[in-house]
């Protein structure tokens, strides 16, 4: 049911960075980050301890092979995590401060969560009503902002429940998250994915689901757990915990208060339709108690969609352009494009096509503006210069200049020399990997 194996697991031995892992990195990456100890591994990826150089910051750094996820087609699911977590400002959501890359490494720059997985907590033993309570509030209130921008988790569990140094819960890894515009004609998601124990009957079902019914349930899941210590749905032979699962067949261990075993009861109910909501669960006399709402109001501009004109960018797409050992975006061959070249411009689209209009008619070429771009031809169409461009943030631009024939020479002779303050150079060093 899992699309890629954990790319985060418990620390191992005492949490010093292997030689192997040393030889990955540089002690300071891209300058700007001392790296500590390895926080944890997995199939793919690599969590480290690191301090930000500028403000002395403990931040965890995580360290993604591009080679390995290219190979597993997971490229999808760290691409829409970066989309995610870079527009997700919540106190119970792990902040995602920047991305940078080099030749064979993504690298997510995040909130250090010094308190470590809840799962770890729980391991050592069940906890109180009232503090299963004040987990189960923020992860609600989490929950709620991400629904209400849009986005279900869809993999919710102890092991993504982080703690920080007030042990206060974070929400991390949205890898497996959903947004608004993967809903089908249906109106149902129907992408099958979760962790097994805490998978919900009618994603089990195959019949299409409701995202943030689907994390409901997850919720209840992990309630029951802190509550218990153990889960509601459990069983060596995985078809039947999953029929367990499907029938909603569980029991609150002798401890659990009746207002409690209600509650568990509405949440994991295993009819959707009748399942509780996260608004009602916010009515919840269990849930009320002793509940301070954290206020959202929903950004507008937090739309997840392909964009018709100057498309806003993320940092996976300048990732998947690069060739190089940085974002920065200046000029060179972009990757696996042979006969394309990328640069980022402070310049408005308008001023770049209208720069491209002019050599171009002093070349005598021909012009056709398409979209937020331009199409540049010479006679007969023997040589051919396409300019694509494409909005990364409310400054700066993604040009992107595509060449056929003998416009590769055009380019390299007649027009890059003749660009290059058009190139916006950040203060972003090359790294050494």
């Amino acid at each position: 049911m899992r699309d890629h194996e954990e790319d985060r697991n418990r620390p191992e031995g005492n949490g010093e960075v292997p030689a192997a892992a040393a030889e990955e990195l540089s002690p300071n990456l891209f300058t700007k980050y001392d790296l500590g100890k390895l926080l944890g591994c997995g199939a793919f990826a690599k969590v480290y301890h690191a301090r930000d150089l500028r403000t002395g910051q403990s931040v965890a750094i995580k360290s993604i092979n591009k080679q390995r996820i290219q190979k597993g087609n997971l490229a999808v699911h760290i691409k829409r995590e970066i989309v995610i977590m870079r527009r997700l400002r919540h106190p119970h959501i792990v902040r995602l401060h920047e991305v940078l890359a080099t030749k064979t490494k993504i690298y997510f720059v995040m909130e250090f969560a010094k308190g470590g997985e809840l799962f770890a907590k729980i391991a050592k033993g069940r906890f109180s009503e009232d503090l299963c309570r004040k987990y189960f509030q923020q992860l609600i209130s989490a929950v709620d902002y991400c629904h209400s921008h849009g986005v279900f988790h869809r993999d919710l569990k102890p092991e993504n429940l982080l703690l920080d140094e007030n042990w206060d819960l974070k929400v991390t890894d949205f890898g497996l998250s959903a947004v608004t515009d993967q809903i089908q004609s249906d109106g149902l998601l129907h992408t099958l994915c979760g962790t097994p124990a805490y998978v919900a009957p009618e994603i089990l079902a195959k019949k299409g689901y409701d995202g943030a019914k689907v994390d409901v349930w997850s919720c209840g899941v992990i309630l029951y757990v802190l509550n218990a210590g153990y889960l509601p749905f459990n069983d060596t032979n995985l078809m039947a915990m999953y029929r367990k699962i499907y029938k909603g067949e569980f029991r609150c261990p002798k401890w659990t208060s009746p207002d409690l075993n209600r509650f568990l009861t509405r949440i994991l109910d295993p009819n959707p339709s009748t399942r509780i909501t996260v608004h009602q669960i916010l009515s919840d006399p269990w849930f009320n108690k002793g509940y301070k709402e954290i206020k959202h109001p929903v950004d507008r501009d937090f739309e997840f969609k392909e964009y018709s004109e100057a498309r806003y960018l993320n940092a996976f797409d300048l990732i998947s352009y690069s060739s190089g050992s940085d974002l920065s975006g200046l000029f060179g061959n972009s990757g696996n494009r042979v006969n394309s070249e990328m640069f980022v411009s402070a310049e408005s689209p308008e001023c770049i096509i209208g720069r491209f209009e002019s050599l171009a008619e002093e070349e005598g070429m021909g012009v056709a503006k398409r979209g937020m771009g331009v199409r540049l031809h010479g006679h007969n169409w023997k040589y051919v210069l396409m300019v694509e461009i494409n909005r990364l943030t409310e400054e700066l631009v993604v040009v992107e200049v595509k060449r056929s024939g003998s416009g590769r020479d055009l380019w390299k002779e007649k027009f890059k020399p003749r660009l290059n303050d058009l190139v916006h150079k950040p203060d972003l060093p090359a790294a050494g990997n």
